[in-house]
C-alpha cells in the first residue's frame, strides 16, 4: 500500500447489517477500546429513508470514540466511527475522504454494504476488515467477495447468535470468510484480539 496520508487510517473496519445489526452494534461499541490502533469503523446498516441522524447519537452513549454521521468530502480518520447515512451509497476516495452517491438502489437498498465494500476493497485493498452481521437480505456478499480478493480480512457473525442469520449465512456460503464470531468476539477482534 502506498505511504499513509496526513491522518489516514492504517486499518479501516467496514460494518454491514440489516435487521437486528443495531442490537449487535449497541454490544459491541461498547467494547471497543481506545486508541483503536490506527483503525477507523465505517458503518452501514439498512434504515428508512425518512430516518434521521438519532442512530448515530444513539451509537456515540455507546462508546467514547468520536461517532460520526458522514457528510459528502469528511475526512476518513483514525479512531473515529462513522455512520453511513440514509438513502445514499457510501463510497471511499482515493484522496482519504468519504464521497456520498444517491444512485439506484443495489440488494432494494440504499446505502448498500456491497457499495461500501467494494469501494473499500478499491482503496484500501489489504488493510479492510469487513464484518457482516445479521440481517435478511444477501447484501454484502458481493463486497466480502471484493474484499477477499484485495486481500482484506473477513469476519462474519455467527449465524446462530444474529437476530435474523441470512445475511451473515449467504456471506459464508458464498466467500471463504476468515471468522466467524460471536457477538462478544466480536468486538475482541476489533481491538486486536483474536476472536
Amino acid at each position: 500500500m502506498a505511504e499513509n496520508g496526513v491522518g489516514r487510517p492504517e486499518k479501516l473496519v467496514v460494518i454491514g447489517g440489516s435487521t437486528g445489526s443495531i442490537d449487535v452494534l449497541l454490544s459491541v461499541l461498547p467494547m471497543v477500546q481506545v486508541p483503536l490502533t490506527g483503525a477507523a469503523i465505517v458503518i452501514v446498516v439498512h434504515r428508512k429513508n425518512t430516518a434521521d441522524s438519532a442512530l448515530s447519537a444513539v451509537l456515540a452513549l455507546r462508546t467514547s470514540l468520536p461517532v460520526h454521521e458522514v457528510d459528502d468530502k469528511d475526512l476518513v480518520q483514525p479512531g473515529h466511527i462513522y455512520l453511513a447515512p440514509a438513502d445514499y451509497h457510501l463510497l471511499f476516495e482515493h484522496d482519504g475522504t468519504f464521497s456520498l452517491d444517491d444512485s439506484e438502489k443495489i440488494n432494494y437498498s440504499r446505502p448498500s454494504i456491497d457499495v461500501t465494500f467494494e469501494s473499500a476493497a478499491d482503496v484500501y485493498g489489504p488493510a479492510v476488515v469487513g464484518i457482516i452481521l445479521s440481517g435478511a437480505n444477501a447484501d454484502g456478499t458481493e463486497g466480502f467477495r471484493a474484499i477477499k480478493q484485495a486481500g482484506g480480512i473477513l469476519v462474519a457473525q455467527r449465524p446462530d447468535t444474529a437476530q435474523v442469520g441470512y445475511m451473515p449465512n449467504q456471506a459464508i456460503l458464498h466467500t471463504p470468510v476468515d471468522h466467524i464470531l460471536s457477538i462478544e468476539q466480536i468486538g475482541a477482534f476489533i481491538n486486536g484480539g483474536k476472536g
